[in-house]
């Protein structure tokens, strides 16, 4: 297993750290990785297209025409799915997608997009860097100067500040994302190719296996 990187101030391993026994534990089991990232995309659609049905067409109250001697079909009302501006038949309903994958599902999931990112030395953990303003040339050599897996993009922070001053100095750069540990999914840690972790922010990861569960986005009509 390839060591965890501790990054110094200036972004140079200086050490190595030593995984939760949760994290060492974990083996990778890339079918929990697939079932939970499908299921989190799946929940990130908003799920509120919709379309009325003949009782929610404005207008068509009134009969077109008499029921007998003209001639013509039998209509009751022009706001019938078959009349041009009518109600639709079976159409899209504000709905969730996604189903349900349960909690010790997620954790092993999120574990294993963890470990498989130690695995190929594409993680590593900042400690603090002290700066004291936001500098994205500062945040350009801190991850220069770090281990070559690290120099993989996309490259995902996690920071528990977004507003803070290494957030404000990553964001800035070409294929750089920052996120919180509470915005962070199993999806965001597959979709990266490399990963740096605050030290703060990778204590409460590697204990909780996850930070928080998946919720659905509230739909409305």
């Amino acid at each position: 297993m390839s060591p965890l990187p501790l990054l110094g101030p200036d972004g140079a391993a200086t050490s190595e750290l030593e995984l939760s026994p949760e994290l060492a534990a974990q083996a990778i089991k890339p079918h929990l990785v697939h079932q939970t990232v499908v299921n989190e995309l799946a929940r990130r659609r908003r799920g509120t297209h919709a379309t009325k049905t003949r009782s929610q067409v404005r207008g068509g109250g009134v009969k077109p025409w008499r029921q007998k001697g003209t001639g013509r079909a039998r209509q009751g009302s022009i706001r019938a799915p078959q009349w041009t501006g009518g109600g639709i038949v079976f159409g899209p309903q504000p709905r969730e997608y996604g189903g349900k994958v349960n909690r010790k599902v997620q954790v092993q999931a999120f574990r294993s997009a963890l470990r498989a990112h130690i695995e190929r030395g594409s993680l590593g953990v900042m400690d603090a860097t002290g700066w004291d303003a936001p500098s994205t040339k500062r945040a350009a050599a801190y991850l220069a100067a770090g281990p070559e897996a690290l120099q993989a993009r996309p490259l995902l922070v996690v920071l528990d500040d977004l507003q803070g001053v290494e957030a404000r100095s990553f964001r800035n750069l070409s294929d750089v994302y920052v996120l919180t540990p509470g915005e962070l999914e199993t999806v965001d840690v597959v979709a990266a190719h490399a990963l740096v972790v605050s030290r703060n922010a990778w204590d409460r990861l590697a204990a909780a296996g996850r930070p928080r569960a998946a919720t659905a986005p509230e739909v409305t009509a």
